[in-house]
């Protein structure tokens, strides 16, 4: 288990991002808005930035079964698995393309600037 308390968020973006890139569940203790502990095992299917900047993850969530947004910053501690992804997600929802994995701080950055030039795509709601 991995605390993101004692990483920097761009170490714990760059590990979201491999995961995803190599379709393994993440476990994560996640802190809700209302303030209460959860631990559930995502599958994420895209990376995204907010109008204010915050990094969010869209993932399926095993335990509903469904999509979910989660947002970086509220992540405490995070484990990847080996295994594969087994949510099969709504028709509705289009999974993201394949994620590259960046390699370093660097390509991190020159990745999430790239997206400013690539046409929008249709954006996922959060679910309640």
């Amino acid at each position: 288990m991995k605390l993101t308390k004692n990483q920097t968020e761009q170490t714990t973006l760059a590990a979201m991002y491999r995961a995803a890139a190599r379709r393994h569940p993440v476990t994560i203790t996640y802190t809700k808005a209302d303030g209460t502990e959860t631990i559930r095992t995502i599958e994420i299917h895209d990376i995204r930035t907010t109008k204010a900047g915050q990094i969010i993850l869209r993932a399926a969530d095993r335990q509903a079964g469904e999509l979910r947004t989660f947002r970086l910053d509220r992540i405490q501690a995070y484990t990847i698995h080996r295994t594969t992804y087994t949510v099969t997600l709504p028709e509705t929802d289009t999974p993201a393309r394949a994620l590259p994995a960046p390699s370093s701080p660097a390509a991190l950055v020159a990745y999430e600037l790239g997206r400013d030039d690539r046409p929008a795509r249709r954006h996922l709601t959060p679910a309640a």
